[in-house]
Parts: C-alpha cells; structure tokens; sequence
C-alpha cells in the first residue's frame, strides 16, 4: 500500500499512473554523514534514523533501485565499501579523526566529507548517480554541492528540524546553533524534493523554512514487521528476559538524552509509588539504552535521579540492544513510554505496537499519527509526571489492558510496513527527476 499522500490527506499527484511513465532512479547516492547504518541504534547518535535508513536502503534495493550510502568512518578497521544486502553498498569517507568527534564538531568536516564522496564519484561515468537522497541537514549540505556538481536531482529528509527542536527543548537541553538553522533554509530551497515523515512535519517545513508546499511530500516511515510481530507474546519474552511474570512493565527504550525525557517516566513512577506503595513489589521500569547528545556530559544522572526519588530497587538500567533483542523487549513491556520533547515520527512507538504492546506517549510531532489515542495506547499533553502516573496506575487496575490495546496496536502497526514506504519513496524520486529535468529544460530554454 502506497502511504504517499499530500499534505490535505488525498493521493499526492506525484504518486499518479501518469508520472509512473517516467523512470525511476537506477542508482541512488544516499548520504548520512553522522551516523552510520552499520551502528548499533541506541548509542551515541545512532537512532531511528540508522533504521530507517537500513531498511529503506534494503526495500529500494528490492525493487531494482541500486542504493550506495556514504557514511563517515568511525574507525580504521572497516574497509572503503561493505555490502550491506545485494544492491546496498556502505562507502566509508574519511572525514576528521574516527573516534571521539561530536555532531556538533562535524560541521567542520563537511568539506572533507564531500572532498571524499566525489573522489567516490570520480572514478565512474558521468551519470553513475541519478539522483541523491540526503538524511538530516548535515548531509543535505553534502547532497547540495554533490547534486549540483553531477547535475541530478536532491531529495532531503530532514529528520528533525532546529527550529521545531528549538520551539520544545527539555530544561536544560542546549539549543541548536543558528548554523544549523541557515543550513536547514539552504538546504530547503535547494532540494528538488522534501521527504516528511507526516502532514504535521510538512507543515513546519512549509511555516518554518518556507518551502514550497509542492516540493513537501509524505512518506510515513515504515516497520520491520517480520522482525517485530507479537511472536510467542508477552509471558515467553519475560521468561527470556528473566522479568517476573504478573509485573506492571512500562519500559523505555531509546537513547538517553533530555529530549527523549527519560526522566518524567521515572518521576512518574515515583508519583505512582508515593500515592500506591503496594504497587512496589509488583513494578519493574527498564531503561533500555545509552547516553546521547546533551545526555553524554551526565551519563549517570538518570541512575542518580532514581536514586534521589527513591525508585532505585525497581528501576533496572540495561545497555542497548540489537534489533532482535528490542523486539523482545517490547513484547515483555506493559506498556513502552515515549515522553519526548520533540519527535518527528517515533518509530519505536511503532516498533512497540507491531509486538503488540501499547504505548503511552507524549502528544508532540509525529506522535499522534503513530499512536492512536485510547485505542492503541494513551497520548498525554505535556510533560507532567502526574499526568504519566495516572495512566500507568490504569494499566496497574487493569491487567487486561496490555493485551486489549495491544491487540488493536498490532493490527494499526500492520499499515506501516517498509515495502510500503519504499515504494512511496521511489514515486518521490521519479516526481524529482521529472521536476529536475523540466526545471534543466526551462534554464536552457
């Protein structure tokens, strides 16, 4: 099922049978400079983003669209090219020292970055490439001078935006540099095509960095539903993750950073503790992942703060986990809790509910779609801890509240899947080289 739609919710006109005549992209150059698909998600700055990419990468391939990613090496032991899957190829540039370099320190490695994707690019014929695909606004900047040079159209994803991240920052989150920013407006009106994750998203590109609306198409990121499917539900995960079988579980699982807010889930828990203390013996709260972005200079503040609350015996800190594992995960939680600031779609929200388990979220960016409020879990305006306390006390009432709004969460999961997405992504990519040709013509012209 194509999910590519405008922004007024009807078949976007890039998705028509008569733009099906004009050909897709043979080979992609797909760039993500901080983040390679080959990292664990759920460290560093590896995120959704790295699975989204692996798994678009994947799904393009298995519909004849060759897809080379270019990524930043990290380290010496990897070779220059790695194939990821039969038709995606990983290109490792070197860009700056491997280890110890901040996003925020990656600016300065643009030029070095881009220096490497056309030596890459050099030793092929002209049109190796037929078009680019851009991951957040540090490789847009890559894709922008690489488009222009090899003359193919530039699609963009952006990911997250500075100024919606800007508008919603967490206590003590640093805001984005106004350097991000004038990049993103480059970045915007340079693009052939702009890939949002929802209509909400399309709208903050339209407000925000002005872009034009025909330029703005949604693509909902899709899931692995192979790998995250209920399996043999909730009482076999616990028992492999050696978790007590009637516990109320709300998990989190992401990187621990301000804007994920990991912390509201544990003052949460501290709400509902003060008010049920019975309910101590019977709640475990795991907090699956690692340190990120502002999270780094206090790594082990969230292990103090369970401390200070006095929720330190039933919190358990577990480093992150692969794929499988986090499917696991999933299916052993109660409920996974998304308190964001900020969240241009959430994934693992859907991730979450294709295991059948319901979600309690916060009401911000792409969330809504993702998490149909009262049926598949619960939405939550802000970020009071009491507000989270009072859900997670209705999952404790009622036992049976797992399974009936994971039932209904497994079966809203069902429609985000990759083949999906991808499909709607090709569409965007002959809509930008149609766009991109006719623009060529009419400069020449």
């Amino acid at each position: 099922m194509s999910q590519y739609v405008s922004r007024l919710g009807r078949r976007s006109p890039a998705a028509s049978p008569r733009l099906r005549l004009h050909r897709r992209p043979r080979r992609v150059a797909m760039l993500s400079v901080h983040t390679s698909p080959l990292h664990q998600p759920g460290t560093g700055d590896a995120g959704g983003m790295n699975v989204y990419i692996v798994e678009l990468a994947q799904r393009l391939a298995a519909i004849n669209i060759e897809v080379e990613i270019f990524t930043r090496a990290t380290t010496a032991a990897l070779p220059p090219a790695v194939e990821l899957a039969p038709g995606v190829l990983v290109r490792h540039v070197d860009a700056g020292p491997y280890e110890g370099l901040a996003k925020e320190d990656l600016p300065a490695q643009l030029c070095a970055f881009t220096h490497g994707v056309m030596q890459a690019w050099a030793g092929h014929r002209p049109g190796h490439y037929d078009l680019v695909h851009s991951h957040y606004w540090l490789s847009g900047h890559v894709g922008w001078l690489a488009a222009q040079r090899w003359g193919a159209p530039l699609v963009h994803a952006m990911h997250t935006m500075a100024k919606v991240k800007n508008a919603n920052l967490a206590d003590g989150d640093t805001p984005e540099p106004a350097a991000r920013v004038i990049g993103e407006t480059q970045i915007v009106a340079a693009s052939d095509r702009l890939i949002a994750n929802t209509a909400e998203e399309s709208d903050e590109l339209v407000r925000h960095y002005a872009a034009d609306p025909a330029k703005v198409a949604v693509v909902h990121p899709g899931v692995n539903l192979e790998r995250f499917r209920p399996a043999d539900g909730r009482a076999a995960a616990r028992a492999r993750l050696g978790l007590p079988q009637d516990a109320l579980i709300p998990l989190f699982a992401g990187r621990i950073q301000p804007l994920k807010a990991p912390d509201v889930l544990l003052r949460a828990v501290a709400v509902l503790l003060g008010e049920r203390p019975e309910l101590r013996s019977r709640i475990v709260v795991p907090v699956v992942g690692g340190p990120s972005g502002s999270g780094l200079a206090k790594p082990e503040g969230l292990q103090k703060l369970a401390a200070r609350l006095g929720i330190a015996d039933v919190v358990r800190f577990r480093p992150p986990v692969d794929q499988d594992q986090l499917a696991d995960w999933f299916r052993a939680a109660s409920v996974l809790v998304m308190p964001s600031y900020s969240e241009s779609f959430g994934l693992v929200a859907i991730e979450a509910q294709a295991t059948g388990t319901p979600v309690l979220a916060a009401a911000v960016g792409g969330l809504p779609v993702a998490v149909r409020d009262g049926q598949t879990g619960r939405l939550v305006r802000g970020h009071d801890p009491a507000a989270y306390a009072r859900v997670l006390r209705d999952f404790a009432d009622n036992p049976d509240l797992p399974a009936r709004m994971g039932a209904a969460a497994a079966r809203h999961a069902q429609s985000f899947g990759w083949d999906g997405a991808a499909a709607a992504t090709a569409d965007v990519y002959t809509a930008a080289i149609h766009s991109h040709r006719r623009r060529v013509r009419s400069h020449h012209g």
